[in-house]
């Protein structure tokens, strides 16, 4: 039994450490008005027929705070990924200039500011429901190992433990939503 205590635990763990990466992937699409390379992780560009993630179909770098250089690895999917630029819902304007496309971004007012640190809340929460999600679930898990006859004690510690887990990871999904919102309002 206290081998499947651990491997519940185990479990426990590994999955609120995957909320939490996910979570801050998702903050990371959430554009502070820097220029970031990670800003287009969700572009899907049609290439040869299929849509294929921008970083699959050319190079972004920043050459400077408010700039992205978009570098096609092959000239003739250069309009596929201007189009898919505009399409998204990052309200960005690319510039191609036959070989590479220029994107400047541009500084953000207060208005949306505020508009984005609402945007990153509603990340947060979604990555603290899951958290919570896990928690649930692997007790749920621990209860059925109870039934199948593993010890009171055991099953309570392991809750403990758990409920720590919950604790630890809900806090650095806070420290993420702190680290986010400063970058946010930093003008």
């Amino acid at each position: 039994m206290e081998e499947e205590i651990q491997m519940y635990l185990a479990e426990a763990e590994e999955l609120m450490e995957k909320a939490v990466k996910h979570t801050n992937s998702e903050l990371n699409k959430i554009r502070a008005g820097k220029a970031s390379p990670s800003m287009l992780d969700s572009i899907q560009v049609e290439y040869y027929g299929s849509p294929t993630p921008l970083n699959q179909v050319a190079s972004v770098t920043t050459p400077d705070a408010r700039t992205l250089m978009i570098r096609p690895f092959e000239k003739s999917v250069i309009q596929n990924i201007e189009k898919a630029i505009r399409d998204s819902d990052l309200d960005l304007n690319p510039q191609n200039d036959g070989e590479n496309i220029r994107i400047n971004i541009p500084a953000l007012t207060e208005e949306r500011r505020k508009q984005l640190v609402k945007q990153v809340k509603q990340e947060i929460e979604k990555g603290k429901v899951s958290i919570r999600n896990v928690r649930k679930d692997i007790n749920g898990g621990l209860k059925d190992l109870q039934k199948d006859g593993a010890s009171e004690d055991d099953i309570k510690r392991a809750e403990e433990t758990v409920q720590k887990y919950t604790d630890s990871y809900v806090a650095k999904v806070d420290e993420l939503y702190q680290k986010k919102e400063a970058e946010l309002m930093t003008v």
